[in-house]
């Protein structure tokens, strides 16, 4: 195709040093006719240098070089383990906290100053006039059909399609995920998890008493055929897992593995948990469908939320129970009286408005380029040996050093007021005890941010002297 062809040539100019590094591109118009092409193979020419990482749009400005040169040679990833699944208990959470103060580079999050302030205060400021007297009257346990409306909207315009009368809105993913694990199971079950696993996930299970099968992650996802076993062998009630850029690893399942996971729940019955926290967030053009989509008999329960597009603080979420969705809202009905209407108002009005989708966009593009800064800086920086993750959205990295002794880096790290997520918090088993977790969600420039990844590098090198743990 002509426009991957006048890709390739300035992918080659770049390399060559012909085009620099933050260097405005020639504009669409002057493109188009310098190559004599149309507009239509112009645009997809730079769409298609942007999803590869080797452009970026600016708003009202144009196209740019980016910083992917930075990328010396591409990284080794780290080790994907095999081993045979069993059932396992997870650890409660630690009852001390040292970081009351988050740190930048541990809890999955990105810099405030990227939330769009002003924009949700104008869709706040709406809301609570639209509520009018209506602020006396308790939620709906279902949540607002304006929200529900809306987020129906929003997900048809990448292919994802359901009824607002699906949907129920809660207090972020994993309260939406808390009441799907408790209506699916009971205290003793065993429920399926990916393994590395998003280490809250784990303490929650641990906290509602249920019990584990680690199920091994494989480069286009997880280990299917020893999900099917512990199907067969009856030994999980449940299944839960993070589809779409996986925390720690940031790796995505197929869309075949998601019609799989798909036709293992309907075939052997068993409801599947699907965390979808980050599909919004993935650095390509198109936004990957979440096996829901491919959810015809109501096995999958599909959990999302605000919690990392816009922010945390405002806890809202929502899941689509499929066929448990009476129990859904029994359970809810009991638990809670609802998520508060002005906020749902307000991310409502946010959402209808365009300004959602347009937050989306740049963030995308944002965390995309933040991902290169911080991969070639580790890459630097690092033990020559380590091995650096290369998600495709969210933005967390997930670092193996051989001979890495993570528990005195976590140790050490307390000590400078780090917050190191070391491998094992992400699994029962031991399994990644060289690996932690980085959030790469603060921009590298932030003082703070700079003077933590210094403090880090200087831990690494000196825990992964030491003799192995």
């Amino acid at each position: 195709m002509r426009y991957k062809q006048l890709a390739k040539q300035c992918v080659q100019q770049i390399e060559s040093g012909q085009l620099l590094v933050n260097s405005k591109m020639p504009s669409l118009r002057n493109f188009k006719q310098l190559h004599n092409v149309s507009m239509t193979t112009a645009l997809n020419c730079y769409q298609h240098l942007e999803s590869l990482g080797w452009l970026i749009a600016k708003p009202q400005s144009g196209y740019y070089v980016a910083q992917r040169s930075l990328l010396v040679e591409k990284p080794q990833t780290p080790t994907v383990i095999s081993f045979q699944s069993s059932i396992t208990q997870p650890h409660l959470p630690a009852l001390y906290n040292p970081f009351i103060d988050p740190c930048p580079l541990g809890i999955a999050r990105y810099d405030p100053d990227l939330i769009p302030v002003d924009k949700l205060q104008q869709s706040f400021r709406r809301a609570m006039k639209q509520q009018g007297n209506q602020l006396s009257h308790y939620p709906n346990p279902q949540g607002e059909m304006t929200l529900r409306d809306n987020l129906s909207e929003h997900f048809k315009t990448v292919d994802f399609h359901f009824s607002a009368t699906e949907c129920v809105i809660t207090h972020g993913c994993l309260d939406a995920i808390r009441t799907a694990i408790e209506i699916t199971t009971e205290v003793g079950d065993a429920i399926a998890i990916s393994s590395p696993c998003f280490s809250g996930l784990l303490e929650l299970l641990g906290v509602m008493g249920r019990r584990v099968v680690e199920i091994p992650s494989v480069m286009e996802g997880i280990d299917l055929e020893q999900l099917q076993k512990q199907m067969q062998l009856g030994a999980i009630k449940a299944g839960l897992f993070c589809t779409s850029h996986m925390n720690p690893q940031g790796t995505s399942m197929s869309s075949l593995q998601k019609q799989k996971l798909v036709e293992l729940a309907t075939q052997y019955r068993i409801p599947i948990i699907e965390d979808d926290v980050y599909l919004e967030l993935g650095y390509g053009k198109v936004i990957p469908l979440p096996a829901k989509h491919w959810d015809q008999e109501g096995y999958i329960l599909w959990c999302g939320s605000i919690s990392k597009t816009i922010a945390a603080g405002y806890r809202l979420g929502w899941c689509l129970p499929g066929r448990y969705l009476q129990d859904y809202l029994q359970q809810r009905l009991f638990a809670n009286q609802g998520v508060t209407s002005p906020l749902q108002l307000a991310i409502a009005d946010f959402i209808v408005r365009g300004d959602y989708i347009n937050h989306l966009k740049k963030i995308r593009l944002h965390l995309q380029q933040q991902t290169l800064q911080f991969i070639a800086y580790l890459q630097q920086h690092l033990p020559s040996n380590s091995k650096i993750s290369q998600p495709a959205g969210g933005f967390v990295l997930w670092i193996e050093v051989p001979n890495l002794n993570t528990p005195k880096l976590r140790q050490l790290g307390i000590q400078k007021k780090l917050d190191i997520r070391v491998g094992n918090s992400f699994s029962t088993l031991g399994l990644y005890p060289h690996c932690f977790r980085l959030n790469i969600g603060f921009s590298m420039t932030a003082a703070e941010v700079k003077l933590q990844l210094s403090d880090l590098i200087k831990l690494v090198k000196i825990c992964s002297e030491d003799t192995p743990c």
